[in-house]
Formats: C-alpha cells, structure tokens, sequence
C-alpha cells in the first residue's frame, strides 16, 4: 500500500531546522497555529503564490499516515482541500526531501533524497 503524502516547502534555514529532527513551522504555520502542507497537484500553485522570487528553496514529502490525527484536511485557496499539521513536523515523517526542481513546463518535481 502506497502512504499518503503531502509537501512542505522550506527555506534553507528551516530545512536545516528539520534536519536536527523536528520543525515547529515557518513564521506562518505558527501564526496560523499548524503546519500548512499541500497535495503534489497543489504544489506548483502554493509555490508560486507565497514563495515567489525566493530562491534555495527545499521540498520535504511528507508522509500523512505516519502522522495520524495530527493531520486535519481543511478547506483553504479557493474551496481546495489542504493537509494541516497540528503540532511538529518529525524529521522520521519526512520520505523524501531536497531542493525545490522544476521540469521543463515549469511544474515543481517531487524530492527524490531522503
């Protein structure tokens, strides 16, 4: 059976954070009181909305099952379902990450390190 995952997208800094073992959120996620995570069909989208003209940039897929009730899917940009992380993101959830590709029409790759 496949795990059901979803995608983080960090900074450098924050990426180093969730390295040493767990990440408590971006300054958003923390104002918001969860951890925002998005679907590989919304990522493209969400990267391009709130993290335009940044650069070394990192994606960190996630794997929901591992995460159990700590994982609400909740409407959020334009009616769509989200994944939010209600509490740490544990770097053992973390199936795969590294930095932040576009294939040639621009779409966002999934991580492929881990």
């Amino acid at each position: 059976m496949t795990a059901v995952t979803a995608f983080k997208v960090l900074t450098a800094g924050q990426m180093a954070a969730l390295e040493t073992g767990s990440f408590d959120g971006a300054p958003v996620d923390l104002a918001d009181g969860y951890i925002h995570l998005s679907t590989f069909e919304q990522l493209t989208e969400t990267v391009d909305k709130h993290f335009a003209g940044q650069d070394d940039l990192h994606v960190a897929e996630v794997d929901l099952d591992a995460l159990g009730e700590a994982v609400k899917w909740e409407p959020s940009r334009g009616g769509q379902l989200f994944p939010h992380v209600y509490g740490p993101l544990p770097l053992n959830v973390v199936v795969a990450y590294g930095p932040l590709h576009r294939d040639d029409a621009g779409q966002v790759r999934r991580p492929v390190t881990g």
